[in-house]
């Protein structure tokens, strides 16, 4: 069977370059992979090499945002971007409650919404996403409710919908202009049950499906006291079960015990595994973690200590999946920890320390066929939150100095010799 298999690795390999194009075969070689296939489900294991070769890097080439200037160019608190297929940039500002828009050059063009609850206002917008034709899509679950702008200066569109919770869910389209929102059934009293409402280009409501879910469940630790309160907070370095949307209209799953993530087809499910060795979380950074929790707890519970599962020595494969524009499969991976300086340390707060402790941001990239390309590193203040825009060539992300300024970044993917 597995001679089999790296038989069927030879014939595909060579297929899934052909069909990546002259881009992606560059400057690397074909990674090692074996390609079965278990009734419904593809599996593409790669072994070892990249299509890349060497690591890829991040480079600045547009950065929105500045310390001082015009207000167009000052941002509160960013909390989404989107970018259309012309390049432009929508920057969603939580505490400006607007929508700012700026072209493929950073320069800016115009405002939308406000903060109310009449027609293009927004009380608690949340999520913002470009639609396949131009429009922009803006999530305000208070008003429970999207508001559409465009395509057409000064059109817009409310799109109702029941179940305003607010999350930290982004906001999803596919390829089709279908929109999908992260919502609650608030009809169930004892709990609050996250669904997926599934809208289309018009915003005719039409599906509502279950929130991805495994049987697996993550460790925590819960502290209580008297009178019911309660507060629970998850074990560091447990695995997660994470998803995403794919721009194809599916889900993207996988839980991090292991390297393997599903991609859900029309004819089935294409499985992506990568051998790679788990990360040791040191006894330093674990000891870290476990006084952060506690002291993060005490703020509500005076005198708590840890009662909870061990904390893992070894830390998931991964922390997030994302799907790019171009359908590309960018996972985020966990990375070794490091002591750093805490230039934001408190002596008046338990909750804060003299040290912190940091990890590289690198996310490993795979076509949509299950091809992997290689790792992507990300650069000194790049954050992952808002969820960055990644794009075949460039990916758009926001950043935070040392002094909380924010803006948004346009990096190029610059791969050795491309």
């Amino acid at each position: 069977m597995r001679t089999a298999a790296f038989t069927l690795l030879l014939a595909t390999s060579t297929a899934l370059l052909t069909a990546c194009g002259a881009d992606s075969a560059r400057p690397g070689s074909a990674p090692e992979a074996v390609v079965e296939t278990i009734g419904d489900t593809t599996v593409v294991r790669t072994l070892s090499g990249a299509v890349w070769g060497a690591e890829a890097t991040l480079v600045p080439e547009m950065t929105i945002g500045r310390l001082d200037g015009p207000e167009e160019y000052l941002f509160g608190n960013i909390r989404s971007i989107a970018v259309a297929g012309d390049g432009a940039v929508y920057v969603l500002d939580l505490q400006a409650q607007h929508v700012r828009v700026f072209d493929s050059l950073g320069v800016y063009v115009e405002t939308l919404g406000r903060r109310g609850e009449g027609p293009g206002e927004f009380t608690e917008a949340e999520a913002i996403a470009a639609l396949p034709d131009g429009r922009l899509a803006v999530r305000d679950p208070e008003n429970q409710r999207v508001t559409v702008f465009g395509p057409g200066q000064g059109e817009t569109a409310v799109w109702r919908y029941s179940g305003g919770v607010s999350t930290f869910s982004p906001l999803y389209t596919d390829t089709r202009g279908r929109t999908y929102l992260l919502a609650g059934d608030l009809s169930r009293l004892d709990e609050l049950v996250m669904e997926i409402i599934v809208l289309g280009p018009d915003g005719t409501h039409l599906d509502t499906l279950p929130e991805p879910s495994s049987d697996y469940e993550a460790p925590y630790v819960r502290a209580e006291a008297p009178g019911g309160m309660s507060v629970t907070y998850g074990v560091p370095f447990a695995p997660r079960f994470h998803w995403t949307f794919h721009p194809s209209g599916h889900f993207l799953t996988g839980l991090s015990t292991d390297y393997r993530i599903d991609l859900s087809r029309d004819d089935g499910v294409l499985r992506i595994e990568r051998s790679r060795d788990p990360v040791t979380a040191s006894d330093a950074e674990r000891a870290y973690q476990r006084d952060l929790t506690v002291a993060r707890i005490r703020r509500s519970l005076p005198g708590w200590d840890w009662d909870g599962p061990a904390i893992p020595g070894r830390k998931p494969f991964f922390r997030a999946l994302r799907a790019g524009r171009d359908g590309r499969i960018w996972v985020r991976l966990s990375t070794e920890g490091r002591p750093v300086e805490n230039a934001d340390h408190d002596p008046g707060d338990p909750a804060s320390f003299p040290v912190t402790w940091e990890e590289d941001t690198l996310y490993d990239v795979f076509e949509p066929d299950g091809t992997y390309l290689g790792v992507v590193v990300a650069p000194d203040g790049f954050t992952s939150f808002p969820v960055p825009v990644f794009g075949s060539n460039h990916v758009w992300a926001v950043t935070q100095d040392e002094q909380g300024v924010q803006r948004v970044v346009r990096y190029r993917i610059q791969r050795e010799g491309s």
